[in-house]
């Protein structure tokens, strides 16, 4: 008794300290000021408790250190992972560009030629034209009659276009083979840049103001309190997954093509798809977001300069699709698959879906099939498409675009008959484009000692996060999968209810939405007895290092 009561008296003693010492710091303080103070006024309605939770998670993403612990953190509120609209880099529906520029918030400018900041390498890229134009002649007769090809061909795509992506891979490899060899004495960043075939790219955001789906509105119906704002927008998870045929990358990033002030233009429009993905040809997956530029997080060389992508998807589409929109499905796939690969290396940079850039990144795309060739430059201006967000930020990406171009007219006898030397001039100019250093911070939300896991001192910290992050990356499916609803359950007992004599044991009988569950909901790894620390510990589960950013219940 006598240490309960002394215990209690010194808790009391110790608030009368503290009032008094905060008393005494505020008679020192002068009391008046010129223009009054008040308190914030906070929203106390239910989106206004909300809103304050979710930009809680934000900072509490931002703040954390690696680049593996914030991916981590992006999935922390779905253990079975997000209903995505998959975004495929060859699979284009009808009519898809204004979804495409929405989610990805580009503008998209289409040109003859590429924009103004490539103009200093023009004389320069004439000469090197003229140096290996013999060489790529040689090299498109061997691809295309020289060498008999043996293909191993899938049964997920039609053997036309497989086909066609896989003779362009050939003809790609060789031309920067020998485009890269030629500029090695004459280029100083030719000689650093990491070349990448056939990499992972995959990216994940976002996106708000889409309108929501029928089974969340139903849902909704039958909750008191969304009674008033049942029409209310929801966050749609995005995930863009493609591989190009060849990649290059840097230790430095690409010079902006326009100035980042010109990211708020208001010239620059893009069109508002609030319509569900599924009326143009987009559908829904249950995964974790990923984010893979082709690497893993601490390489040296880490931002792109150009990537190589197929086209023979066009050959997989309808022909009442015209050619207009096969046009636009090339522009689509470039918008894609340059926003995609820039969004995952902007996350290796520690900025996340939540936390927009600081500065600009550029890449540039092309599209061949070995005769026709695309090109493309982008800038990354933003990457904050959420609900917040999605209306009042005023940055937008922006792409220049050209028409399909032929780079020679037919190869016959083994010979390549018209060659067009300003196709090839234009593809130089891309390898000429130089990366220069940034004036400014390129990492200004990642910690100073610890930017990645491996960067992480205490080893059983280092070690679980790094096996927990390449199994989240790598998608594979739980130990127990979630419930499955039958169809004969979704006609008898939530269409038509014709079952209501049975016991509810089923978690949609009982409005228990199994998707909800946190990433952080499991039992830990049992420690054996014989495995705990002596003097034997109580403690029967491992620790977990998952990052603190969602509200416990």
């Amino acid at each position: 008794m006598h240490l309960i009561r002394t215990h209690r008296t010194f808790s009391k003693l110790k608030s009368i300290l503290l009032r008094r010492h905060s008393q005494a710091a505020l008679i020192d303080q002068n009391e008046y000021t010129e223009t009054p103070e008040y308190p914030p006024i906070l929203d106390m309605s239910i989106q206004g408790r909300k809103l304050r939770e979710r930009e809680t998670m934000y900072e509490k993403i931002k703040q954390l250190n690696t680049v593996e612990e914030k991916q981590i953190a992006l999935n922390m509120p779905r253990y079975y992972g997000w209903p995505c609209v998959m975004l495929n880099e060859d699979k284009i529906p009808y009519n898809a560009m204004p979804l495409v520029q929405c989610y990805t918030r580009t503008h998209f400018i289409p040109t003859e030629k590429l924009p103004d900041s490539y103009a200093d390498t023009a004389s320069t890229a004439d000469e090197i034209t003229k140096e290996v134009k013999a060489f790529i002649e040689d090299a498109l007769c061997i691809e295309s009659e020289g060498v008999e090809h043996n293909f191993s061909l899938s049964l997920e795509k039609p053997e036309p276009s497989q086909k066609e992506d896989a003779l362009a891979k050939c003809i790609v490899r060789q031309i920067n083979r020998i485009i890269s060899n030629n500029l090695t004495d004459k280029v100083p960043h030719i000689i650093s840049t990491q070349v990448d075939y056939d990499p992972r790219h995959e990216a994940f955001w976002f996106v708000g103001g889409v309108d929501i789906p029928d089974s969340v509105l139903n849902w909704r119906k039958k909750q008191s309190w969304y009674k008033d704002r049942l029409e209310e927008n929801l966050d749609r998870p995005v995930q863009y997954i493609g591989t190009p045929f060849l990649t290059l990358r840097n230790k430095l990033p690409l010079k902006p093509i326009i100035p980042y002030s010109e990211a708020e233009n208001a010239d620059f429009k893009v069109p508002k798809f609030s319509y569900s993905p599924n009326n143009v040809g987009y559908f829904t997956n249950f995964r974790h977001g990923t984010n893979m530029p082709g690497y893993w997080p601490g390489d040296y060389d880490e931002f792109g300069m150009l990537s190589y992508h197929g086209r023979g998807h066009i050959l997989d589409r309808k022909e009442s699709f015209g050619p207009e929109d096969n046009l636009e499905a090339l522009h689509c796939q470039a918008m894609k698959a340059s926003f995609g690969w820039l969004l995952a290396q902007a996350n290796y940079q520690g900025f996340t879906t939540y936390n927009d850039l600081t500065y600009p990144l550029a890449t540039q795309t092309v599209i061949t099939n070995g005769q026709l060739w695309s090109f493309y430059a982008y800038q990354l201006n933003t990457i904050v498409m959420h609900n917040e967000q999605m209306d009042e930020n005023p940055k937008h990406n922006v792409c220049f675009g050209t028409k399909p171009m032929k780079l020679y007219d037919s190869i016959e006898n083994g010979k390549v008959q018209g060659l067009n030397e300003e196709v090839l001039k234009t593809l130089v100019q891309f390898y000429l484009n130089s990366p220069e250093e940034r004036e400014h911070d390129l990492k200004p939300y990642l910690g100073k000692e610890e930017q990645v896991v491996a960067d992480i001192e205490d080893d059983r910290k280092r070690c679980w996060l790094e096996d927990r992050y390449k199994h989240l990356v790598a998608n594979r499916p739980k130990h127990f999968l979630p419930p499955e609803t039958y169809l004969w359950e979704k006609i008898f007992k939530i269409q038509f209810n014709l079952r209501f004599h049975e016991k509810k044991r089923r978690p949609f009988e009982l409005d228990i939405n199994p998707y909800k569950r946190r990433l952080n909901e499991h039992l830990p790894p049992y420690i054996p007895k014989l495995l705990r620390k002596y003097p034997r510990s109580k403690k029967k589960f491992e620790n977990t290092y998952y990052p603190d950013v969602l509200n416990h219940k």
